[in-house]
């Protein structure tokens, strides 16, 4: 099956399997993808991730992140997710207006000419972008 935005089919797929409390979610790969799974690593958003080539195409295996809340409760470390660019309307930002999701709480996964990166590194680093999704 074919599908038009994998990156909004990746963040589906990670907002369904923490709302069944799953513990890793897999999908087909991407450089792109794997870069989003790098600044979520960095960021804390999720525990791990790996690559794994032993198919006809390599599966990408994300590792979710739980925090404790209150003596038996769980809940995830990813709040919520949102897609921002999509391929029919495409978003892009100057340094200046970069969005700062939940008032600078959440982080906004922006793709600059240096590479993928959060909304804060590209204001650090005086770069605009492609703002990818919003993570909260």
């Amino acid at each position: 099956m074919t599908v038009d935005d994998p990156i909004a089919d990746m963040l589906t797929r990670i907002r369904n399997a923490l709302a069944r409390r799953a513990a890793e979610v897999s999908m087909p790969s991407s450089r792109l993808k794997e870069e989003i799974c790098r600044v979520l690593k960095e960021e804390g958003y999720i525990a791990e991730y790996e690559v794994e080539n032993t198919g006809s195409y390599p599966v990408l295996r994300i590792k979710l992140k739980y925090l404790r809340e209150g003596t038996r409760s769980w809940r995830p470390a990813i709040r919520g997710l949102r897609r921002v660019s999509r391929p029919s309307r495409r978003v892009y930002a100057g340094v200046r207006e970069l969005p700062r999701p939940y008032q600078g709480l959440g982080i906004a996964i922006v793709s600059t000419p240096q590479g993928v990166m959060t909304d804060r590194e590209a204001r650090r680093r005086h770069l605009g972008g492609e703002v990818i999704c919003e993570v909260w």
